[in-house]
This record gives C-alpha cells, structure tokens and sequence, in this order.
C-alpha cells in the first residue's frame, strides 16, 4: 500500500493494484474565496499550490469523494476527471449531484462492497458538534481491507466521536488517515480533528500508524503541521503519527 499526500484532504492511494483519487480539490492556489465566516479572511483558497501536476493527480482507476464540499471535490477536478472515471459517492443523493456535474460512471459506497479483491465499508463522522455540524452536514469515511495489504480506515471530516471509536473497533486498522487542520468559524467548535483529537484517535488504536492530512490548505485550518509535529514529539509518538508534507508519499505492509 501506498498513500501519497496531495493537498488538503486529497491523497492519491495505491491500494491492492488499484489506484484511487480521494476528495480531488485541484484548483489552482488563491481560486477561491475565503470560506465565509471564518477566520483568515485575507486568505484565498486553496492557500498553497498543488505539489505535482493536475494531469499526474488525475490518473487513477477510480475517484472517491467523501461529501461534496467544495474543498474536496471542487470545480477544477470536475473540469480535470474524465467523465467516464469511475466514481464513488458516500451515498445515493451525492452520487446524483456528481452525476448532474457530467459524470456517467457513478456509484456510491453503500451501493457497492467490493472492487476486485478490495473490500470497501462506508464509516461514518461528524463535521462538528450542535448547530454547525448540522449545517456541516453528512460525512463518510471508508474502511478498506484486502488479503495482502494493511486494512485502512480513511476517516474523512470528522472529529473525534463514537463513530470513529465504532469504526476503529469494528475494522481493527492498521493505518489510519484523519483530517485535523483543526478547521474552525467565528463561532463553536472546531469541525476536523484537534491535536487532542489525532492523539485520542492514537489512544484508541495504539496498533495503528496514523497518517494526518488535510493540513495548511485552506483559510480555517488553524492547527499547523509544526504545532502538531510538536504535540507530538513532546507525547513520544513521532513514529506512531506521521505528519507527511504535500507530495509525500508513504508506504506500508500487512503485519499479517
């Protein structure tokens, strides 16, 4: 297995001979503006420029997109993903919307449980607490598993809940991808994983390597990388939670 990080949540992962796109944001830096009611406001979106070519990013076997939010499946990878790619929504009415933006070759994880020898199961979140995790709305993330490769849970815009400490115990991963970034409006809570947060994550998986993305991107992400490389140096954990910069590639096998 292979995971190689992009940009924000978007990773591009070699995963039992089949290459999958995740959350595709491709737009250019400094394209969008500031999400609103957000701290940063000076700040265009996305913050920083795509690590490799778009052309490079986009050649995968199939695209998952874990909700619709324009930070993980935004206008520039509707342009840039063939209309034909292979593509998987976390559910049904997602998977309508993707199919109105062009694309003909749509499914969503609920609707399938294998591709090949890869056996793929939705998980879910919440992207915040109280009213703005309401208007957040629904989340997924994806568990996958396969003979030869190490089962992985992507858990998606999430913070720490019941449902990640579900879907950790119900698929024992032994690599986790979270989203922290500790993204933040002016008012509540933060909507993607704290420091606290990835480090709870670790507590209730200690087997598992955590891989954190979604990280110094977009304008409401206030949790850098070296904040976080800190928490955990200090915690000892510096081989257990991986922090990779955009364009890093990481790579693992089973322990089975």
């Amino acid at each position: 297995m292979q995971i190689r990080q992009i940009r924000n949540a978007t990773i591009v992962l070699n995963y039992g001979g089949i290459t999958f796109l995740i959350d595709p944001f491709l737009a250019r830096q400094g394209t969008y503006p500031p999400f609103p009611n957000t701290p940063n406001q000076e700040q265009w979106n996305p913050t920083v420029e795509l690590p490799i070519p778009v052309d490079d990013i986009v050649q995968a076997d199939a695209v998952i997109v874990t909700h619709l939010h324009p930070d993980h499946f935004d206008a520039a990878a509707i342009e840039a993903l063939p209309k034909d790619m292979r593509m998987i929504a976390q559910s049904e009415k997602d998977a309508k919307v993707i199919e109105e933006a062009g694309f003909h070759n749509v499914e969503w994880l609920d609707s399938i449980s294998e591709i090949g020898e890869i056996r793929l199961h939705r998980t879910s979140g919440k992207h915040g607490l109280g009213e703005i995790g309401n208007l957040m709305g629904e989340v997924s993330g994806v568990a996958f598993s396969h003979a030869d490769e190490p089962t992985l849970y992507i858990a998606g815009d999430t913070i720490w809940c019941d449902d990640v400490h579900a879907a950790i115990d119900a698929h024992r991963p032994e690599v986790i991808v979270v989203n922290a970034g500790a993204a933040q409006f002016l008012e509540g809570d933060p909507i993607t994983m704290t420091k606290e947060d990835v480090y709870r994550t670790h507590m209730e998986a200690p087997q598992a390597t955590i891989i954190v993305s979604h990280m110094e991107s977009v304008n409401h992400c206030l949790l850098t990388r070296e904040e976080l490389k800190s928490y955990i140096a200090d915690k000892g954990l510096s081989s257990n939670i991986l922090v990779p910069a955009d364009g890093e590639s990481l790579s693992f096998r089973s322990s089975r």
